[in-house]
């Protein structure tokens, strides 16, 4: 959208989402003209928000199939264009019991799709207006990670020390990490950033820590953040995407059961990441492992080991920026075909 915006300055974009953790996220500093919630699917919805907005054209991006705002949206005439989707096999749109959401996928005019598996499976079905263009999302962390906020709170603590960095995780992510920062088998600084800042949660946190810690928002608020503090806690949203340039090694929540949460932030400033089992919706999870630079692990003993793994590897960092630069260019194939037309 970005990129759409610099190329055609004068469109109004609006800009939905579903989940409260993106809008808030992005609702401050949105590059659309308008940004808001997706109201619920229904037929009634759909219908009064199309009457409303009257787009001319809908990016959907990924996994999202809205099935009553595809079909309202198509039959007002709607271009509508599907990016960066991916597609598996056992998804209900090739089951014989999808058919409703099968025939909702004919309302796309076009699917930049991530893969050629994507690809041919939506030729089982008879689509064939699809290209494979890649990931976007590539593109917009390595051009976040080209000018990274500084947050001067991390870089006075770490000193060009590099620290581990706990992403988006879970209580079941912390249960089985805490333990080894508690028996400094993880020696180096970290920085824990769960997926949920409430206060009962952070609490559970802190009850499980051994070690000197502080956390974020009392630093906010005028503590003093010490030298010596090994665990700086980021009881707050909207800190962990730039505070990845001050780590050498990611692990990354959710995939012990919500779903895996972005492992292409951390890569983005050439960082190994290491995540839970869940991962198989996730097709850069399955790239990182290929490539060496992401390790899947089931327990405390398999985290260790790619902990260490990744910490003894002095050249994986190269590695990993090589394979994230690799993977970028599909903003500019998407809209080189718009520019084409």
């Amino acid at each position: 959208m970005e990129a759409w915006k610099k190329e055609h300055p004068t469109d109004f974009i609006l800009i939905t989402f579903f989940s409260p953790s993106g809008f808030e996220h992005v609702n401050q500093n949105s590059v659309g003209d308008y940004t808001c919630y997706l109201p619920l699917d229904t037929k009634r919805n759909a219908r009064r928000f199309i009457e409303r907005t009257e787009p001319k054209k809908a990016f959907f991006i990924k996994y999202e199939i809205w099935v009553n705002h595809l079909r309202k949206a198509h039959q007002s005439g709607t271009e509508i264009y599907s990016i960066s989707s991916v597609f598996r096999a056992d998804q209900r749109f090739f089951k014989w019991y999808g058919k409703s959401f099968k025939k909702a996928l004919f309302c796309f005019q076009h699917f930049f799709v991530q893969n050629q598996e994507s690809k041919r499976l939506l030729q089982t079905i008879g689509i064939e207006n699809s290209t494979i263009s890649g990931d976007t999302r590539y593109d917009r962390v390595i051009q976040r990670a080209k000018n990274p906020a500084t947050n001067n709170i991390i870089a006075n603590w770490t000193k060009e020390e590099k620290v581990f960095i706990m992403g988006s995780t879970w209580d079941i992510d912390e249960k089985m990490i805490l333990p080894y920062i508690n028996d400094y088998k993880i020696k180096q600084k970290v920085i824990l950033a769960p997926h949920e800042v409430d206060d009962e949660h952070i609490k559970s946190i802190k009850e499980k820590i051994r070690v000197s810690y502080q956390s974020y928002s009392t630093i906010l608020a005028g503590e003093e953040l010490k030298e010596t503090t090994h665990v700086l806690i980021l009881d707050c949203i909207g800190v962990l995407a730039d505070a990845y340039q001050y780590g050498n090694i990611a692990y990354v929540g959710g995939a012990f059961g919500t779903g895996l949460h972005n492992i292409l932030e951390p890569a983005s400033f050439g960082l190994p990441v290491i995540f839970g089992p869940l991962h198989h919706q996730f097709p850069e999870a399955t790239y990182f492992i290929a490539e060496g630079i992401g390790i899947s692990c089931t327990d405390k003993k398999a985290f260790i080991e790619s902990y260490r793994t990744f910490q003894e590897n002095s050249s994986i960092k190269d590695k990993v920026l090589q394979f994230m630069h690799g993977k970028s260019g599909a903003t500019h194939i998407v809209l080189d075909s718009f520019t084409t037309d």
